[in-house]
């Protein structure tokens, strides 16, 4: 009898046991996938161990088929796996769903249906796949089951593969690429013309003196560069019209072609450059390697604009010279897009890039490259999930804006801190870790201060250029004297309009997306809000609706009261897109663009939107949070930060600490060339420690009040915390629950236990929420008292009145 233990893409506790035939016992390798039967569905699970020992509990089913030739999981990665699962108290099945590209794990419910807008050479498809294709041409879509009942096999998940693999099908969870890539038009003269007497007779023969000119014109370019010609570059050098380019090619005198470049190989982008970094670049890159010979992690705490990028890069190509995998973690898939264009300027076709705005087709290339080790994907740069990778040589691990909370994973399971996790993986390959920031968070400072990481400092910007001068304006005073437009102060309308006179950009920064948060009736005081979640609806002027950040439930905008039929609505509070409309208004001919979670939805948006803004054809950028990080513009000379003060009180003990790095980051983006740049900061607490720590950028001022405050209230580095959730739809079922939850975790855990809290908004998605929030000393073992955890809730789960509360556990909880 042949055994083999799978991991199921499952919320389930454990692994399961399968039973194979010899053959396939000696043919199956760890890492391969097979599909196996759970109930009546089949799932596609990950064999984790070969044995020959029978399962106890229950008689193991047949496996249903191999899907692999060869394994496309490694060791490290299930061992990866099974750490990350064990440590943020989540399931295996959990992790292998997050981990692995949706393309891998087939299910019978995927939804299968063919590819818009390509065409499929149906020579090249079996038999099975054209009865595949064939059936999707009369339906829009099928299952899997339909499958199955078309081709009358069981064995379908190969089938389906090959045609994923060509091109031809596309799974439901995948996002349908709106944006294509720009495909630039270009001209040849025709063949015939190639001799200098068919080209005379040909100019001799045109009538109209814009054709002749219009030639000649291509003639003067092709003259100065030995590139292809544009329609664009032609049209600007004669000064005519497209209708003239039209009749030449018309005529058969010019041919047309188009050029698009793959965006997902970088083999052109790689230019000569010989990267020289200055004294005290130099330093710390030397620093950085004596330290690697004792410590496995180094911090790199360098100002914003010191050039931390050029030291990473160097390391890089010392890594990758000895043959080694490079991983490098950015928190935003913003700021892939600038890093990607200066990597692949320097390193060309080594890079791979994975994050969750790629296809399953493209996802899948970059597993496979980095799977065989290939030249492809000698360096990845990603966001978190590029962590479950297939890594089996890797030598670095960069993490660049280390302190930043997106690196932590908050929904679904596993809620897995990338930095935390990433260390990990290092120390199993034996690789080097090198965290990067301007603002580094409290924990991993303690950790450099107290020996445990290495610690370099860069304390100066690249080529000396002075740090922004940071200006306060006093809010209360402004709208006192009546000094304000709308929200921007007279001061800030001053600086933007000088900036913008010397052609200069402008970055301004508001942390709330929308127009306004609140939309109120000043007659009887209502406030729309969401029916399923106790929270107001936030007002989009630009889908003239209100809509629940939340939830996304969405009504259109109201013209009189719903309590008071009242048509006195007013707005309250301010977003990005009220900024946009009131710079609108202020600053009516120059380009003014919006970077938040609304306008960059789409697979490219980020890039356009950058790109736009690198190669200034926008004036002024107003955005979120996605702007505070790491981008590079050398011509902003100002960046206004519209309202410090809805940064910084927060119900939350990070919020000052994260004010800080946020308003820091924010600053660095100004005056990054030879420029010294602007910060205003537009707040009602002009005195408040954070804002004076930010205006004389005073990191280890705010670090070490910050480190006070946190030992005496037992928050960390000096306690760890775990945040347990119960939702429910029944408020006083809830209640009773997370009442005997806590009771028990009070009683068996010696240790601080805080709760049951109600959130500031305690109903989301029509469920109601408690939580509860355990504090662990340094000198208690956090596994002792996750195994306690892990039993109550087990001991929870058994009484029938509490089996329908959900519990979510958040270790680490950021």
């Amino acid at each position: 009898m042949f055994f083999i233990d799978v991991i199921v893409p499952l919320s389930l506790p454990r692994t399961f046991t399968y039973s194979v035939s010899e053959a396939e016992f000696h043919y199956v390798e760890i890492g391969m996938r097979v599909a196996v039967p759970v109930k009546n569905k089949m799932y596609t699970s990950i064999v984790v161990s070969l044995h020959q020992t029978p399962p106890t509990l229950y008689e193991a089913r047949e496996i249903h088929e191999i899907l692999d030739d060869k394994p496309i999981v490694n060791s490290f990665q299930i061992e990866h796996w099974k750490w990350v699962a064990s440590y943020y108290m989540c399931t295996l099945g959990e992790v292998y769903r997050t981990a692995m590209p949706s393309a891998f794990i087939l299910e019978s419910e995927t939804i299968i249906s063919q590819k818009k807008d390509i065409v499929v050479d149906e020579k090249s498809l079996t038999d099975d796949e054209f009865l595949i294709f064939e059936a999707l041409q009369h339906q829009s879509s099928l299952k899997v089951q339909d499958v199955m009942a078309i081709l009358n096999k069981k064995n379908v998940f190969p089938i389906i593969q090959k045609l994923l693999a060509k091109n031809v099908l596309s799974l439901q969870e995948e996002l349908q690429e709106e944006y294509k890539p720009k495909l630039l038009r270009y001209i040849r003269l025709h063949e015939t013309f190639s001799s200098d007497e068919s080209l005379m007779n040909l100019l001799d023969s045109l009538k109209g003196a814009k054709q002749k000119e219009t030639i000649l014109a291509y003639f003067q370019l092709k003259a100065q560069e030995q590139k292809p010609i544009s329609v664009k570059q032609v049209l600007a050098q004669a000064q005519v019209s497209t209708a003239v380019i039209k009749a030449l090619i018309d005529k058969d005198i010019f041919e047309e072609y188009y050029i698009q470049e793959d965006r997902v190989t970088f083999h052109k982008n790689k230019k000569a450059i010989e990267l020289m970094l200055s004294e005290i670049q130099q330093e710390a890159y030397d620093e950085i390697e004596t330290l690697f010979k004792t410590k496995d992690v180094t911090l790199l705490h360098g100002v914003t604009a010191s050039g931390k990028t050029e030291i990473y890069i160097k390391l890089i190509e010392s890594f990758i010279a000895t043959g080694k995998q490079v991983l490098y973690l950015l928190p935003e898939i913003a700021l892939t897009t600038q890093l990607v264009s200066r990597l692949t300027a320097y390193f060309g076709n080594q890079v791979a890039v994975f994050h969750s705005k790629f296809s399953n087709n493209e996802r899948v290339e970059v597993w496979h490259q980095v799977l065989e080790k290939s030249d492809k994907a000698k360096i990845v740069i990603g966001a978190r999930s590029a962590l479950f990778l297939p890594f089996s040589n890797l030598g670095l691990i960069l993490i660049d804006e280390e302190h930043e909370q997106t690196f932590k994973q908050q929904d679904p399971a596993p809620r897995y801190h990338a930095r935390d996790a990433a260390i990990v993986l290092a120390k199993a390959h034996k690789a080097k870790v090198v965290l990067g920031s301007a603002t580094p968070s409290l924990e991993t400072y303690f950790n450099a201060e107290t020996k445990k990481y290495g610690l370099v400092t860069l304390a100066e910007r690249f080529g000396k250029t002075p740090l922004p001068e940071v200006i306060l304006v006093d809010l209360k005073e402004n709208y006192f004297k009546k000094r304000m437009k709308g929200h921007f102060s007279q001061t800030l309308i001053e600086n933007i309009t000088e900036a913008l006179n010397l052609r200069e950009q402008v970055i301004l920064f508001q942390n709330r997306r929308g127009f306004s948060p609140i939309l109120e009736c000043i007659t009887c005081g209502h406030i729309p809000q969401c029916t399923s979640c106790n929270v107001s609806l936030t007002y989009h002027k630009f889908k003239n609706q209100l809509r629940c950040h939340y939830c996304g439930y969405a009504i259109a905008k109201p013209t009189h009261c719903h309590a008071c039929s009242s048509v006195d609505i007013y707005t309250k509070g301010f977003g990005t897109e009220q900024i946009e409309l009131e710079l609108a208004a202020l600053f009516p001919t120059k380009n003014i663009k919006r970077m938040d979670q609304d306008t960059t939805r789409g697979k490219f948006s980020f890039e356009k939107l950058i790109d736009s803004f690198k190669n200034r054809e926008i004036d002024i950028l107003v955005g979120t949070q996605m702007l505070a990080k790491g981008l590079d513009f050398d011509n902003v000379s100002l960046v206004g930060i519209m309202n410090a003060d809805n940064m910084l009180y927060h119900p939350d003990f990070r919020a000052f600490e994260r004010s800080f790095q946020m308003m820091t980051q924010v600053a660095g983006r100004a005056g990054r060339a030879d420029k010294r740049g602007k910060v205003i900061i537009q707040t009602y607490s002009v005195n408040h420690n954070i804002i004076q720590q930010v205006t004389h950028n005073d990191f280890l001022g705010m670090y070490k009040e910050q480190l006070y405050e946190r030992r005496i209230f037992q928050y960390p580095p000096f306690f760890r915390l775990i945040k347990i959730t119960l939702k429910h739809q029944d408020y006083e079922k809830l209640k009773s629950g997370a009442m005997w939850m806590y009771q028990v975790m009070q009683q068996q855990l010696q240790i601080p236990v805080l709760g049951p809290e109600e959130p500031g908004i305690n109903r989301i998605r029509n469920e109601y929420i408690r939580t509860i929030m355990i504090k662990i000393p340094q000198e208690v073992s956090i596994q002792t008292t996750k195994n306690t955890i892990q039993k109550i809730r087990n001991s929870f789960e058994s009484i029938s009145n509490y089996r329908a509360i959900k519990v979510v556990v958040n270790v680490d909880f950021y």
